[in-house]
């Protein structure tokens, strides 16, 4: 008697099973088309017009991006400079904010014209929110502390693009970036000495 109802069982149940079998996806389907490469990152354009302190300050520690959105990295360049030195905006823009972050004085301008940001700390602002800034113009001044250079006072120069930090000198064009040294040549028409 089991036998047979077992028989009667998969009988019944044995249509069922192969409708779904038919209705399901078969496992050797074809897999799904691979993800688009990511678009190459937007290139930042080369607005910058001035060093934000001094003429080419040295670059005390380089921008070092993080491997992760929260990894270790250093998300921007420290430049040197004395305290109370003018710090500059290195482009024409909007300040974005100025005011203290952590006991820092920060002030943030949204360059014109793209969609980029650049930060400065620890400055004790000149401007506020909204002010429009030259490229050049003083937005504020190295403050004596609050530096993360250790001894050395120094202005953590960086910039953002939304939520993403990129390299600040990459605003920079060549020839303010990598200026050479200057070289007298001759005047036309005019005999050289001796």
């Amino acid at each position: 008697m089991r036998r047979v109802m077992l028989c009667v069982s998969l009988r019944a149940v044995g249509p069922l099973v192969l409708t779904a079998a038919a209705l399901a996806p078969s496992a050797r389907a074809d897999a799904p088309a691979p993800a688009p490469p990511p678009s190459p990152p937007v290139p930042v354009p080369a607005v910058g017009r001035a060093w934000p302190v001094g003429v080419r300050p040295p670059v005390l520690r380089g921008w070092e991006p993080p491997a992760t959105a929260y990894g270790a990295g250093h998300r921007g360049v420290d430049l040197a400079a004395p305290a109370g030195a003018p710090v500059r905006a290195v482009a024409a823009g909007r300040v974005y904010f100025a005011g203290r972050v952590a006991g820092r004085g920060v002030v943030s301008v949204d360059l014109a014209g793209t969609d980029l940001r650049t930060t400065y700390e620890p400055v004790s602002a000149a401007v506020r929110k909204g002010d429009e800034v030259g490229a050049g113009e003083v937005v504020g001044a190295v403050e004596p502390a609050g530096s993360h250079c250790g001894r050395a006072t120094c202005v953590h120069w960086g910039l953002l693009r939304g939520a993403a930090y990129l390299d600040p000198l990459s605003l920079l064009p060549p020839w303010l970036l990598h200026r050479g040294p200057s070289r007298l040549l001759p005047v036309l028409g005019v005999p050289p000495p001796g």
